[in-house]
């Protein structure tokens, strides 16, 4: 057992920063889910719907599921229980025929008009913690991350 105490209590800087990441980026997203089952959604559904409004209020499957990180395959199931609730739509591709857009419905519109102004506000309430300066230090920070390549 000791053998592996310095994989687990005895972190270098690097893997304790990574764990400190892991476990406040669990503890965020709990708090933004808490309130999306408050409201009977999940964070999953809901981003589906700001990335494709982020992309405009139309955007192809594929480019929706590596957006999210996700396969192909599986954007056609996280994506069905939506349309049949109208919150978006599935239609030919303007351009390719081959091709289909899902697209934002006034429906789906008017939901996160709705709900996201109290996800935004239980966010900040959680970031609160820290200044404008160290927020925007911690997002340089999380940058300098982002672009370093694997």
């Amino acid at each position: 057992m000791d053998d592996i105490r310095k994989y687990v209590t005895e972190l270098p800087p690097e893997a304790e920063t990574f764990f400190a990441l892991a476990d406040t980026t669990a503890l965020l997203i709990g708090s933004s889910e808490k309130y999306w089952h408050s409201k009977g959604w999940n964070g999953a559904r809901i981003r589906l719907l700001v990335e494709i409004a982020k992309a405009g209020g139309s955007i192809l499957p594929s480019d929706l599921a590596a957006r999210i990180g996700v396969t192909k395959a599986n954007i056609s199931v996280l994506l069905g229980p939506l349309e049949r609730q109208s919150y978006i739509r599935s239609s030919g591709h303007p351009k390719d025929g081959r091709k289909r857009t899902v697209t934002l419905t006034e429906q789906g519109e008017r939901l996160l008009r709705e709900l996201l102004p109290g996800n935004r506000a239980v966010i900040a309430e959680r970031m609160a913690a820290l200044s404008e300066p160290e927020l925007q230090q911690l997002n340089r920070l999380l940058a300098k991350l982002q672009a370093k390549p694997e």
